[in-house]
């Protein structure tokens, strides 16, 4: 009898082990470290003197083009206004439709202010729709565009402050497939800072310093139709710094540094969250073995919350990176480049743009030239992936023309 009893209570407490209700929690697979952000198309340089040095200009001398990098810089313009008209070909290896086209006015307005106004628009290309064999085609044309203005203010005689005002379009939706389709819209604010010091005198040649800052895209979410979720806009924040070797009054030698970063909170790391009878008593869940109760998406295991406000965003995107403060490293992106001058009527280029691995794998090195011609400047730029993941500006010949008014007006070297 003893023996009997016995027997029962091992069996029960087997069944209660058997019977025991866990929860685990399962990593997903497809796990990406990228920061993704609307209207991406933001972040690709529109104009060849930046391009080929590596898509770096927040710290770079001013032109035309620098309502795109750091308006501040207009300030420092030696030129009274100009025109820039850029154009730079997208994923020219498989199509020939898709491009970036910039055109950038600015207009110095006295020693210390100056205004500037650019349209920058990406087009899609064209995407032909057949509804069935009897309908004719229809073409249609997704795009994005942007209209700034900016104005820059000297607050020092080495120092500029500037303000930035973007409207953003995007217009990606295909009426043809539905009739509710709209564009979405948003604004975004820049704001940048600019030093141009003295030139000094040094044992075999003067020099400047540079130094520039700017927060860009600072602005509301932008959301693409009711039902789908809204998009941080892609907010960054450059630092670059360079000097100027002034050999003589014809030959100079500028090199320039920048990193930046995207101010967006990163991905978490997240799972699916499973509560089960673990039948087999081997303490995780094994799907045919055990009993699934339920299962929670889109949990947790790492990191912070994506569900913020564009402010929020900002502020938390400098410490919520799951792996801490390594991985927060990894997402700086860093440029050199360098521009050899030759009496300021010829221009070479040379940089290297690197991204982690982890966080997009863009590393490319990037070669250009510039020529002036009276009043007229051509800029032209090549890029070579240096990356495992093929750029779609890989091979791609960016070239910018720019009309100068009142070339030399105002001197500042």
């Amino acid at each position: 009898m003893k023996n009997y009893t016995t027997a029962l209570m091992v069996i029960g407490i087997l069944f209660q082990v058997k019977a025991q209700t866990l929860t685990e929690i399962i990593p997903y697979s497809n796990d990406t470290r990228v920061i993704t952000t609307g209207v991406p198309f933001l972040l690709i340089a529109s104009d060849a003197r930046a391009a080929g040095m590596g898509d770096m200009g927040v710290a770079t001398s001013a032109d035309a083009y620098s309502q795109q990098w750091n308006p501040a810089k207009y300030g420092f313009s030696e030129t009274k206004s100009g025109l820039g008209i850029s154009y730079t070909p997208y994923l020219s290896k498989l199509v020939n439709d898709i491009f970036l086209g910039n055109i950038t006015y600015y207009n110095r307005l006295s020693e210390g202010s100056a205004f500037g106004l650019s349209l920058k628009y990406f087009s899609l290309g064209e995407i032909e729709i057949v509804q069935d064999e009897f309908s004719e085609a229809l073409i249609e044309k997704p795009n994005e565009l942007t209209i700034d203005a900016s104005y820059a203010l000297r607050l020092a005689d080495q120092f500029s402050l500037a303000v930035g005002m973007r409207y953003l379009r995007s217009d990606l939706k295909i009426q043809a497939v539905d009739d509710n389709a709209s564009a979405a819209s948003t604004f975004g604010v820049d704001i940048g800072g600019y030093y141009q010091g003295e030139e000094d005198a040094y044992n075999n040649f003067n020099g400047r310093w540079r130094a520039g800052f700017a927060i860009q895209n600072l602005g509301p979410k932008i959301k693409y139709d009711d039902a789908g979720r809204e998009n941080f806009l892609p907010t960054t924040l450059r630092l670059g710094g360079g000097f100027d070797f002034i050999f003589d009054d014809y030959n100079r030698l500028n090199v320039t540094a920048e990193i930046a970063k995207l101010m967006v909170p990163t991905p978490p790391i997240l799972g699916v969250e499973i509560e089960f009878e673990d039948d087999n008593g081997s303490g995780s869940y094994e799907e045919g073995e055990d009993t699934l109760i339920s299962e929670t998406e889109d949990v947790i295991i790492s990191g912070k919350s994506q569900d913020v406000s564009f402010i929020s965003g900002v502020f938390q995107s400098f410490g919520d990176a799951p792996g801490g403060f390594s991985e927060e490293l990894k997402e700086f992106t860093y440029a050199l480049g360098a521009e050899y001058q030759y009496q300021d009527s010829f221009a070479l280029r040379a940089g290297y743009f690197n991204e982690s691995e982890e966080k997009g794998a863009r590393k490319f090195f990037a070669l250009g030239a510039g020529f002036k011609y009276t009043a007229i400047n051509i800029d032209l730029s090549y890029l070579f992936s240096a990356s495992k993941i093929q750029s779609p500006l890989e091979n791609t010949l960016r070239f910018s023309l720019t009309f100068n008014f009142g070339d030399g007006e105002y001197s500042e070297y």
